[in-house]
């Protein structure tokens, strides 16, 4: 195959587009760990952290994906045995399930169609069912990047609420943080989770995991055997005990500058921009859709992530085929169909470091790739994203 000239466009839903001065902040040699510019970098990592998470509480970092990030969760907070609730609305909320599963966790599961959300009044019932109060907590995955679906967090607070039931709120943010308004301390999370390698603009490799003031007044501390995992051991006085041994400092030093760019962007602005983005895309997806074959895995615009965007494939068709062209024949790079999903839909990412010239790029491309793979879609996809961004940009000029 021919060298393909110009820049790969990247558009997974994780991992995203690095910044080239979060790259370069990689770029240095490795130091002693008792060294105080380290220190005070994981200092200032920290501090960046808690608002990026919105607590009070404590914050640790693991060099381990989301996966990893999940059974620190579990195991900190759980005993082998214990029963907890789990929200399913996507492939990573299964995966969810079954992580705990694996380890011993009794999981009760209310089910969504990975295409809208779950009742709250669901969980409400089902934890009303719950008079021994056996339920320890209620797992739910903020944004599902499978299904490209976002439950809003404050109904299912509102739910464990209502009938007084004592469980906590535990949250996968992982594809959430960063791309819209989180608020832990604020919207009743306990525990919150997140990565590096989406929002967050950097290398996998490092999972984030908020644990809330409110959670010290419930005294739960996991009776599963651990070490690398136990966050009692990494409040430590040393780096060293923070990163349950030695810390990743080349990607350490990726996110703080990651987290230097976000604090300079300013939150509020992060958010607007993903609005905006996902707007567009949202509006080159209706065209395609509306005389074609295609259609939204989300049907209902306000329950669509602001980070990522699934689009169903026909009947019969391999969308496999579609991101493969894209990738051997225009340098793009989008998402596949996770579980149910393999095969039958696509995902255009448009999370982290991503503006409009990027987002236009991707979808001129994929518009490209619809007629040179014969699927039928509503011409003029791309127009419509302009428009969007001509109408959303206006207000901000």
């Amino acid at each position: 195959m021919p060298r393909q000239a110009g820049r790969a466009f990247l558009h997974t839903p994780g991992p995203t587009h690095i910044p080239d001065s979060v790259l370069n902040a990689m770029h240095r040699q490795s130091m002693d760990l008792g060294d105080p510019k380290f220190s005070n970098a994981c200092d200032d990592i920290v501090a960046r952290l808690k608002p990026l998470f919105g607590t009070d509480g404590d914050v640790y970092i693991y060099a381990a994906n989301g996966h990893g990030g999940w059974e620190a969760i579990l195991t900190n907070v759980f005993s082998p045995g214990d029963k907890i609730l789990l929200i399913e609305t996507g492939f990573f909320s299964e995966d969810w399930r079954d992580h705990a599963r694996e380890i011993g966790l009794d999981v009760e599961t209310i089910s969504a169609d990975w295409r809208s959300g779950v009742d709250p009044q669901l969980i409400a019932d089902h934890l009303a069912r719950d008079v021994d109060r056996e339920i320890k907590a209620v797992l739910l995955t903020h944004v599902d990047t499978a299904a490209g679906l976002v439950t809003e967090i404050a109904p299912v607070r509102e739910a464990i609420d209502s009938c007084n039931h004592p469980a906590l709120l535990l949250v996968d943010g992982v594809a959430s943080i960063g791309t819209m308004p989180f608020h832990m301390d604020n919207m009743g999370v306990d525990i919150a989770i997140t990565a590096t390698q989406k929002a967050l603009m950097g290398p996998p490799g490092i999972a984030l995991i908020g644990v809330g003031k409110q959670l010290h007044s419930h005294n739960r501390e996991g009776g599963y055997p651990r070490r690398y995992w136990d966050w009692r051991k990494r409040n430590g006085p040393s780096n060293y005990a923070q990163f349950g041994g030695t810390g990743p400092l080349q990607t350490l030093f990726a996110l703080q500058q990651a987290l230097v760019l976000m604090e300079a962007e300013g939150f509020d602005n992060i958010f607007s921009r993903h609005a905006r983005i996902a707007n567009a895309v949202h509006a080159a997806v209706e065209i395609w859709a509306g005389s074609g074959d295609l259609q939204f895995n989300v049907p209902n615009r306000i329950e669509r992530a602001p980070a990522v965007t699934t689009i169903l494939t026909p009947e019969g068709y391999d969308s496999e085929k579609l991101r493969g062209h894209l990738r051997s024949s225009l340098s793009v790079s989008v998402g596949g169909g996770l579980g149910k999903l393999f095969g039958k839909a696509f995902r255009i990412g448009h999370m982290g470091d991503m503006n409009e010239p990027m987002i236009l790029g991707c979808l001129c491309s994929v518009e490209m790739a619809l007629n040179e793979c014969g699927l039928a879609h509503g011409k003029g996809g791309v127009t419509a994203a302009i428009e969007s961004f001509y109408q959303s940009r206006n207000k901000v000029l």
